[in-house]
């Protein structure tokens, strides 16, 4: 068994419905699941555990997927160990990596997927397949033993990238300046992943997936524009 991933920027593209415009795809990628191990940590708006499982259940029933949320587990690494999909959805960064430190499943998630269990992230639940959770653009709402991550892919990710916006006055920092900002402290690259992109992982190959380019930024390098359909497998 090899790493089988989808790794999206985004669950929600404007003017669709949740997870919608991924549903092709899933239905391929968990063709093999009945039921899909849900981890609803990143809590987004600070929804429940249980609203947030209900949201993510009504999407996958649209093809015919039932859907577990994992704390209605009462051995959380068993759950994820026998789980026959996993999808961790997005909300804030911080509160999820925290989860996941303090339930004591965040290596046991990192081996599962490495396994060949098909995984499937968005926005935070895709953040943490990189390194480190540094390039995420979440409030620090609470703060987590550490940063490193799952390390799924040998580079970080800044999922719902934003390209600045020259028509607009406001003064803040564009989220190329931030990524130049991690950068002056860290080496690892870090992919621009625009809303309607992902990633898809087979084994050791990680390809652009969707109609939109990505924005490459490594270290003391200008950053690039990698197109869809491109191969990552070099990034390292």
């Amino acid at each position: 068994m090899s790493k089988n991933l989808i790794i999206a920027s985004t669950s929600t593209l404007h003017g669709g419905d949740y997870l919608e415009y991924l549903l092709p795809e899933l239905s391929v990628h968990f063709k093999h699941c009945k039921t899909i191990l849900f981890i609803p940590f990143a809590r987004p708006g600070g929804i429940s555990h249980e609203e947030y499982t209900a949201k993510v259940a009504s999407a996958f029933a649209k093809i015919n997927k039932k859907v577990k949320g994992i704390h209605e587990f009462e051995d959380l690494s068993t759950a994820i160990t026998n789980a026959q999909g996993i999808f961790t959805g997005g909300g804030n960064t911080f509160l999820l990596v925290t989860q996941l430190y303090k339930n004591k499943i965040m290596t046991v998630l990192a081996e599962t997927v490495k396994r060949g269990t098909p995984y499937l992230g968005t926005s935070a639940g895709s953040n943490i397949c990189g390194l480190t959770m540094q390039t995420t653009n979440d409030m620090p709402i609470i703060y987590p033993p550490s940063f490193v991550t799952l390390g799924l892919i040998p580079f970080n990710l800044n999922p719902h990238y934003l390209d600045p916006d020259f028509d607009s006055t406001h003064m803040g920092e564009t989220r190329e300046m931030r990524i130049n900002e991690f950068h002056s402290f860290n080496n690892v690259p870090v992919l621009g992943l625009r809303e309607g992109s992902w990633l898809e992982v087979k084994g050791d190959k990680t390809t652009l997936k969707g109609t939109l380019q990505a924005r490459l930024f490594m270290p003391n390098q200008t950053a690039v524009e990698i197109k869809s359909g491109m191969d990552l497998s070099y990034l390292k």
